[in-house]
């Protein structure tokens, strides 16, 4: 053990699969935990040490206040000692809000607003002239200057620019006492019975005062109190009109136009915001993006008849009103219910789509028999938009939402402010311009910011500014340049989102906290991962203690403590195998050491595949940043696309190259990112994206359920002798409904005791002892075992036990060849790790029976992965390919690129500087390119 007074002391840890273990972690230093994925390195870091600080820290509160909270339950640990107030920076913490940004997250955006509010210029958005505000003394001043010696009116405007006769107006302005208005341009005096033509749009300012200007004190002390009841009648704007050339001057206490005299209200930091009202674009609610119908989701296929269910949200013909009501349009327009929908007139259609009123008469050719009918339809279209719009039930809104497009908003194109917002500016950009800025360029702005300022604005914003160059600096540190603080957070990946975090972190300058990271060096380029593991070494230089949950080896040798967990995983893992420092680590006789210092490795392979010599050509991509890519698929192979964080990897497979192979395949409704043409389609089956979304959210879901295993299994039970005496259907088999579960627990084995403002005991279900099914269900056995005894058991017992079930065999052959033999059938997925949930979904999909020629596309496969599931995984995936399947896999870890059979390199730089095709080739050749930050770190990994 470590001397006591600065360490963390634990003692007796026993979550999940620990083995009673005791571990001394030092203090103010960067300690890496490491292992294989499922070892229990997340349980000992934020299952055992978070959870018991969080708990700590709850406990601090009030009886009272816990009630509200909800309790945390206490770790199964005997006792945890030296302990600091803990900040979790996890993969899963940002908000899935569409209101939540970049700038938001990390506060830069307040900062923005709060600049705006107090040192920008404002311009008019009718004319591009600078807005003006006076006082009174100041227009006091202006009319005795400009004005001297003329005979001018001074005008208090009351209508601008709108219709109507205004003839209650013209009343009520002379009951206030005055005599003359200007309408139009013409001065009038009012008389009864006074109104103008209601349909002509009309000006109207009333006449406050007639006076000639001179310098005396009367007139000085006549014109102050003209220009106080001007504005109050002007609510804050008054004009004055010279008589002799009927020219007229807008003076404003407001921010005004000096020509047009609209005005603004002074700028507060809430103007800036999307989130108030007083900011937000009135059409799109502050979101940038409105809901659209797209007609091509509502007639997927037009030739289809209504009969057969062309129009996709009614489905196939019934005796419904609706139904009628197209009958009956069908009957003024000439169509029948049998015929397909592209042959239905265009004015038919827009009834259909849009609604309309009307009677008409249909006189019978036969029968010679007028009949009447009358059309009132609301319109497919209009229904489902009022749906999406009013409707108070989520449901609903989710189905209207499944034939809508998500577009930028028409009316702040995708600012999400109102006009006037964006009509404040500081060095000529407002404040959506800096928002959509890369984090790069926006840092460079505010560098030379100051060479723009006005005195009076550089004593203002002084302060503002250095606190956003702050925080942009923390950014620019974990390697998100190429952000823009505009960038929605539902968007971000899992590194990024915690790289944020982390910034924001850096930038609060605490000092004595215990920061707990998982894997924060996800989706960073090697390039970048020098900034990231200096940023930790900052926050660990101040007075922190930092703990890392990681695989990455730079990570791994910067420690300054190491504690290795395993030796393998699962209910195999959960005891430490070794601690120390970096050298001392070495020298053990570990996986993760012999990785270290290289006696095992993951071999190159000694020739690359030739493929099958068909390709996928993309043509002309340019969403977000790319610059017009063009790309050649080599099929039969496995491809690696690579590139710095943000070079646009994401957005040329994910975003475009998907959408089109799912949309042709499946028929997917996700609209591809711009492109010119795509050929080769019909040199592959069918497309399986595997991505990094959890498989399941709730303690229900478990391996068995997600791979389909679990139905099989039931299908089987429900064939034994004993069951189908009984009439055992597979429902009787299920957890999750009633009959054969077991109904004091509902199925989950553990009843939950709520004890009000103490945390909620869980405890075995006392009628089932935990095992989820009642006696009857499980009286039923195949080969001596019942259904409960299956889900207990782990896959590699289950591999052998099942060898002669076909069905069952082969997925669960397929859970064990992607290294999870150590999780059991039924174990819940909350517990699992964002490593064992990719590869629950890969073994899916790899269960399935492939073709031969499917495209798969993995998206960071090796997230959560260990130097040794690397292996085991690119040996499932060569086998694929070997198959001839091809595989894309998007990529930062060498490992994995170096096996390639063809690499796509896109870069150079993130964000305005990439979305270029760099390198292409086998990693070879690719290691050759001069330009590709790639290439530097794969020269090494072929040696």
């Amino acid at each position: 053990m470590l001397e006591n007074d600065n360490t963390i002391e634990v003692i007796g840890a026993r979550v999940h699969n620990l083995k009673n273990i005791d571990i001394s972690i030092p203090r103010e230093k960067l300690v890496v935990i490491t292992g294989l994925s499922g070892s229990g390195k997340s349980s000992l870091a934020f299952d055992t040490i978070y959870a018991e600080g969080q708990r700590r820290y709850i406990e601090t509160f009030s009886a009272y206040a816990r009630q509200f909270l909800g309790g945390l339950e206490r770790p199964d640990v005997d006792k945890i000692d030296g302990l600091s107030p803990v900040i979790a920076i996890e993969q899963k913490t940002t908000s899935k809000s569409p209101r939540s940004t970049v700038g938001t997250i990390t506060e830069i955006y307040d900062f923005l607003r709060l600049l705006f509010a107090r040192a920008s210029d404002a311009y008019s958005y009718n004319t591009g002239e600078k807005m003006v505000s006076y006082s009174d003394e100041q227009i006091k001043d202006l009319i005795i200057k400009d004005f001297s010696g003329k005979k001018i009116n001074i005008l208090a405007p009351i209508i601008r620019a709108r219709k109507g006769h205004y003839a209650e107006l013209f009343q009520q302005i002379a009951k206030q006492g005055f005599l003359k208005v200007r309408i139009n341009g013409d001065v009038k005096d009012i008389t009864a019975g006074m109104k103008l033509d209601r349909y002509k749009t009309h000006d109207i300012e009333t006449v406050i005062d007639r006076i000639v200007v001179d310098t005396t004190d009367e007139v000085q002390k006549r014109i102050s109190e003209s220009i106080n009841t001007a504005m109050h009648y002007g609510e804050n704007v008054l004009m004055v009109l010279d008589q002799d050339s009927n020219e007229a001057r807008f003076f404003s206490r407001n921010l005004m136009c000096p020509t047009t005299g609209i005005s603004y209200q002074n700028p507060e930091p809430n103007l800036f915001s999307f989130n108030s009202p007083k900011g937000a674009c009135p059409n799109c609610n502050g979101l940038g993006t409105i809901n659209e119908i797209n007609i091509k989701k509502i007639i997927p296929n037009p030739k289809l008849s209504i009969k057969a269910g062309g129009f996709e949200p009614l489905g196939e013909y019934k005796t419904t009103w609706i139904f009628k009501q197209l009958e009956i349009i069908g009957e003024k327009f000439g169509f029948k219910m049998t015929d397909a929908i592209e042959t239905i007139s265009e004015e038919a259609m827009e009834i259909i789509l849009n609604g309309g009123k009307e009677k008409f008469s249909v006189t019978s050719k036969t029968a010679g028999v007028t009949k009447e009918y009358k059309i009132e339809f609301e319109g497919i279209s209009h229904f489902i938009k009022s749906q999406h719009d009013d409707s108070g039930s989520s449901t609903l809104k989710r189905w209207a939402k499944e034939f809508m497009d998500e577009v930028d908003c028409p009316v702040c194109e995708g600012s999400r402010l109102k006009k006037e917002s964006l009509y404040f500016k500081i060095n000529e950009q407002n404040i959506a311009d800096l928002s959509n800025l890369d984090i790069s360029d926006l840092t460079a702005w505010f560098h030379d910011l100051e060479n723009h300022l006005s005195d009076k604005q550089k004593r203002i914003a002084t302060e503002v500014i250095k606190e956003i160059k702050d925080r942009l600096n923390f950014l620019m540190n974990v390697g998100l340049e190429y952000l823009a603080i505009s960038r929605s957070s539902k968007s971000l990946s899992g590194g990024e989102a915690q790289r944020i975090r982390l910034a924001t972190q850096i930038g609060s300058q605490l000092v004595g906290v215990l920061y707990i990271l998982d894997e924060p060096s996800i989706g960073l380029h090697q390039r970048d991962n020098e900034k990231l593991i200096h940023s930790l070494e900052q926050l660990r230089d101040i007075g922190n203690s930092i703990i890392v949950v990681e695989h990455d080896k730079d990570m791994i040798e910067r420690a300054d403590y190491i504690i290795d967990i395993g030796p393998k995983a699962g209910k195999y893992g959960g005891e430490i195998i070794s601690k120390g420092t970096p050298e001392e680590i070495l020298k053990s006789n570990t996986i993760t050491a012999k990785y270290l210092n290289g006696e095992m490795k993951i071999e190159v392979p000694k020739s690359r595949r030739k493929g099958n010599g068909k390709f996928l050509k993309l043509t002309g991509a340019t969403g977000n940043n790319l610059k017009n890519v063009s790309i050649e698929l080599p099929l039969g192979q496995l491809i690696c696309v690579t590139g710095v964080s943000g070079s646009g990897k994401s957005t040329l497979i994910n975003e475009t190259l998907y959408p089109i192979l799912n949309a042709f395949y499946f028929n997917g409704v996700k609209k591809p990112k711009p492109y010119k043409k795509i050929e080769g389609l019909e040199h592959i089956d069918k497309v399986i994206d595997i991505d990094q979304s959890p498989i399941g959210r709730t303690p229900r879901s478990n391996p068995a359920t997600y791979t389909e295993v679990f139905t099989e299994i039931r299908n089987l039970f429900t064939m034994t002798s004993e069951s189908m005496i009984r009439g055992y259907k597979a429902g009787r088999f299920s957890f999750n409904v009633k009959g054969g579960r077991c109904e004091t627990c509902e199925g989950s084995g553990v009843r939950t005791i709520e004890m009000s403002f103490l945390p909620d005991v869980y405890v075995e279900c006392e009628t089932c002892q935990g095992k989820r099914f009642n006696r009857e269900t499980l009286e039923i056995r195949f080969k001596g075992k019942s259904i409960s005894d299956i889900l207990n058991m782990t896959i590699d017992e289950a591999v052998p036990f099942f060898e002669l079930i076909p069905k069952i065999y082969r997925k669960v052959k397929t859970l064990q060849d992607v290294g999870l033999g150590y999780i059991t059938l039924g174990q819940q997925s909350t517990t699992l790790s964002g490593g064992e949930a990719q590869r629950i979904k890969l073994a899916g999909e790899l269960a399935k029976k492939d073709t031969g020629n499917t495209f798969y596309i993995l998206d960071e496969p090796t997230t959560g992965l260990h130097f040794e599931d690397i292996r085991v995984l690119m040996d499932v995936i060569n086998k694929l390919v070997d198959k001839g399947n091809s595989i894309l896999i998007i990529e930062h870890n060498m490992d994995v690129i170096k096996l390639a059979d063809y690499i796509i390199d896109i870069g150079p730089e993130g964000g305005k500087g990439g979305g270029n095709l760099v390198a292409k080739g086998t990693p070879e050749e690719v290691a050759k390119n001069k330009k590709s930050y790639t290439a530097q770190f794969l020269k090494n990994e072929l040696v």
